[in-house]
């Protein structure tokens, strides 16, 4: 796929304000980044045409999260149209509030604006998993919404239904592609996960980032995780670094792959 031709897909988004894993300061982007940003998509299209595969879990750096030693900020499951086109789709928060929506979007607007580092990662699922997601992902838009909470937390607790961030919805997502005749609620979601061995990130945040966070950002909020943990600083959360483990030790995908700019 040439750039030429993910620069013309980009204007057919129109401009909007939802962001996941990236900042959300309002500045403007520059020529120099806008074309950064599709080179990787350009590189991440070729790269991903090469492995044969219609699925991939997709991964961006829009934010440094060094500190909670993490490397990736955003999961989404993009899959090869009919067409030969890349689609990712993801839930996206709507900057500065606390509700998020599902987009379905291109190469080019996912690695649009100002990443962290310029960098790619996926993980090709096992073939029957791509022929699920794939047959999900491409039907009508309420089985990509049918575990859809718009309340949004970054921190969402992992096993809980109050709120929703964006990784975990993509792995909830996945639960009801496998199983779309037993999985329609979040509950049932997440029974499978941890069937299936998947183990969140524990976040170490102590009491005054909590509380500054509650009180600072509307899209974060830790009162849907157990006191217990909550008050003890151990903020159990879906995070890409995490699907990136367990994916492989589940039988469900291969190891991941990394691009650099």
């Amino acid at each position: 796929m040439g750039l030429a031709v993910l620069l013309a897909g980009l204007f057919l988004f129109p401009a909007d304000k939802a962001h996941a894993g990236r900042s959300c300061e309002q500045a403007k982007a520059s020529q120099a980044l806008i074309t950064k940003g599709m080179q990787l998509a350009e590189r991440t299209a070729e790269a991903l045409d090469a492995t044969g595969a219609q699925v991939v879990l997709l991964a961006r750096a829009g934010q440094d999260l060094r500190q909670y030693d993490l490397r990736y900020s955003h999961l989404g499951i993009a899959y090869k149209t009919d067409a030969g086109a890349w689609r990712v789709v993801h839930k996206l928060n709507q900057c500065g509030t606390a509700t998020a929506a599902i987009y379905r979007q291109g190469l080019g607007k996912f690695f649009l604006d100002d990443l962290w580092r310029y960098e790619a990662a996926w993980m090709v699922p096992t073939p029957e998993v791509q022929t699920r997601l794939r047959a999900w992902l491409q039907a009508p838009t309420a089985s990509v919404t049918r575990l859809d909470t718009p309340a949004y937390s970054i921190v969402s607790y992992a096993w809980g239904h109050r709120y929703q961030q964006s990784n975990q919805w993509a792995i909830e997502t996945l639960a009801a592609a496998m199983e779309p005749a037993t999985v329609y609620t979040r509950e049932q979601a997440q029974a499978w996960l941890k069937f299936k061995g998947y183990e969140p990130t524990p976040l170490r945040l102590g009491p005054l980032t909590r509380l500054g966070g509650r009180v600072s950002a509307a899209n974060v909020a830790f009162d849907d995780h157990p006191n217990d943990k909550r008050f003890s600083d151990r903020i159990e959360t879906v995070t890409v670094d995490s699907v990136f483990a367990w994916l492989p030790r589940a039988g469900l995908a291969a190891p991941p792959v990394v691009l650099k700019l």
